[in-house]
């Protein structure tokens, strides 16, 4: 329990106002109780690594059943994630904020609104883009029902590397600094030498952009 109250006060930084500390925790005894019930020693993971895992996933798939963000938010999501598709396929770069916001008849502060209504409404996890990672698939058994769905999961994987690797340097460093280094924004605002709410809307702008550029791929079809 003290592993799964951790986790859970540890992904309250990372999510929506609305989102409850107590159904996370709930969420999280029910990983738990999975984790209990699977755990094979023979793996050669930790009881408490596996559960983290099992733990962790759980309390994401509770948030996103719940799915708190407000239409606007997705709406908001979808134009930005269009936007730069357009601009990027016809300059051939990285497009910038400001012309995204001309992309979108917008102004640079209103976009600037727009990535902020995305990162405060929208769950978004790299996660969902990666997969379990190698260490993941070398604890969990691989008797996967779905050969083909596990084949385009690694496809998925492979391009959404790709994609990162072809970022911006900054953008790049942020999406480390977050989930490898596991710093909150206030964190990377004082490495980067800029606002919270600055690194707010970096992360919310490259999460956008990696979106952009994986328009090919079916997200139905990959699964949670």
């Amino acid at each position: 329990m003290d592993l799964v109250r951790r986790l859970a006060h540890h992904l309250m930084g990372r999510l929506p106002a609305s989102v409850q500390l107590d159904d996370l925790i709930q969420a999280g005894v029910v990983g738990l109780l999975e984790a209990a019930r699977h755990y094979d020693n023979g793996h050669g993971a930790s009881f408490e690594t596996y559960a983290g895992i099992r733990i962790r996933g759980a309390m994401l798939d509770e948030v996103r059943r719940q799915d708190w963000s407000p239409r606007s938010a997705h709406r908001a999501a979808r134009e930005i994630s269009e936007a730069v598709r357009r601009v990027e396929a016809r300059t051939g770069r990285e497009a910038s904020a400001a012309e995204i916001a001309s992309e979108l008849g917008v102004a640079v502060e209103a976009y600037h609104d727009m990535l902020r209504k995305v990162a405060e409404g929208r769950v978004f996890s790299l996660e969902d883009m990666f997969g379990p990672d190698q260490s993941a698939d070398d604890m969990l058994c691989g008797d996967s029902d779905d050969p083909a769905r596990e084949c385009l999961r690694r496809g998925f994987s492979e391009a959404t590397a790709e994609a990162i690797a072809g970022l911006p340097e900054r953008e790049q460093l942020v999406l480390s600094l977050y989930y490898d280094q596991e710093l909150n924004l206030k964190e990377i605002g004082e490495v980067l030498g800029v606002s919270e709410s600055r690194v707010c809307q970096i992360h919310a702008q490259v999460l956008v952009r990696l979106r952009a550029r994986l328009t090919d791929w079916d997200f139905d079809e990959i699964g949670p």
